[in-house]
């Protein structure tokens, strides 16, 4: 098998269980390694460290997914992983009669690296966002389908990764019934209908779903915004919360139309109001000052390198001072960030700057 040796200095996070061998850290690759390949992860001295996929053009050479001398990633190597990663889901309740919709497959989270899998009740979403899970696109999905007994499988790979790795991207359904186009699926009791053209991520954002549940704790009464709200998840937990008013904006005309049908479907669209507009526009108006008790502000990704990092700094500290504005005295401000170069240090200090632009101070209540 081929083997990647280490650099002195650079072993001791690896030996010490972190699954990423960064470019820098490699003295040399020797065997012949190709992309996608297994190979085995040593330090300067010869000793086993890990066994892993190569990935020679991304800046992680190498992601260990097993640390034993004489395991094997083979299909019964996934399989094992797989079924441990639905044992976990099952001990901390999922899914319920109430939440048929969840991250199943978490990467490097559940030791599959490369590796994400979203299930929508009966339909599993797949990510293979390296070459290593990509070559092994077919073990994946018999695999998947045989462990968790999901007929339905949908490739949800994202291009840019696909571009990183070196291979095409083969989006759609993979098995099972090939005129799906829309996922069904519960999520805290909100029935949810997505259809597969909604290009983000697997479908959802299953990570906010206990920020959905705050949100509704304490929308009783209140005035809500949901800015950049995609289908409406944070507006149409408000309403259900009791929420006097929800108001929800994005630039996205198809999520609206459908977060409109999910909020009859779960009868709150008496409470909700889908809105198509600029978020900068309404933030940067007069028209809504000192209206909202709660504001939700969970942009997209405007760091996704760390060159971009102060731009996106700028951007989210205009954001906090507008939607200070914006916001009744006393006030919640609820603020997101899926960019991974923005740590919560930054966010807080953006936050607390934002908040001094606007003649405002704030309070970190919860992260």
């Amino acid at each position: 098998m081929p083997f990647v040796v280490m650099k002195p200095g650079h072993v001791q996070p690896v030996w010490s269980g972190h699954p990423w061998v960064y470019s820098q850290a490699v003295h040399h690759v020797e065997g012949g390694a190709l992309a996608g390949d297994e190979v085995e992860v040593v330090d300067p001295r010869g000793n086993f460290l890990g066994r892993g996929f190569y990935s020679p053009r991304s800046a992680i050479v190498v992601r260990v997914a097993c640390r034993s001398p004489t395991g094997k990633l083979d299909a019964a190597w996934l399989r094992r992983r797989l079924a441990s990663a639905q044992l976990l889901r099952r001990q901390i309740g999922l899914p319920t009669q109430e939440t048929t919709g969840y991250r199943l497959v978490n990467a490097e989270g559940d030791h599959i690296p490369g590796l994400v899998v979203d299930r929508f009740d009966d339909v599993a979403a797949i990510q293979l966002t390296t070459m290593g899970m990509q070559v092994r696109r077919a073990m994946v999905v018999d695999a998947v389908q045989s462990t968790f007994g999901i007929e339905t499988i949908v490739d949800r790979t994202p291009g840019t990764y696909a571009a990183l790795e070196g291979f095409e991207v083969q989006r759609g359904v993979v098995r099972g019934r090939p005129d799906l186009d829309t996922y069904r699926f519960l999520e805290r009791g909100f029935r949810y209908e997505i259809p597969l053209e909604m290009g983000q991520k697997t479908g959802f954002y299953f990570d906010q779903r206990q920020l959905r549940a705050r949100i509704e704790q304490l929308s009783r009464g209140k005035h809500v915004l949901d800015a950049y709200c995609f289908v409406g998840s944070f507006a149409l937990a408000a309403a259900r919360g009791g929420a006097a008013s929800v108001l929800a904006i994005d630039e996205n005309v198809l999520a609206l139309e459908i977060g409109s049908r999910c909020a009859v479907a779960n009868g709150v669209s008496d409470r909700v109001s889908f809105s198509r507009m600029r978020i900068q526009n309404l933030l940067s108006g007069s028209h809504h000052k000192n209206s909202f008790d709660i504001i939700v502000l969970d942009p997209p990704s405007l760091a996704p390198s760390q060159k971009s990092l102060p731009r996106a700094t700028r951007a989210f500290r205009w954001m906090v001072a507008q939607a200070c504005r914006l916001l009744k005295p006393g006030g919640l401000l609820v603020l997101s960030c899926c960019s991974a170069a923005v740590d919560l240090d930054t966010l807080a200090r953006t936050l607390a700057i934002g908040a001094k632009d606007a003649g405002s101070s704030a309070t970190i209540l919860e992260r």
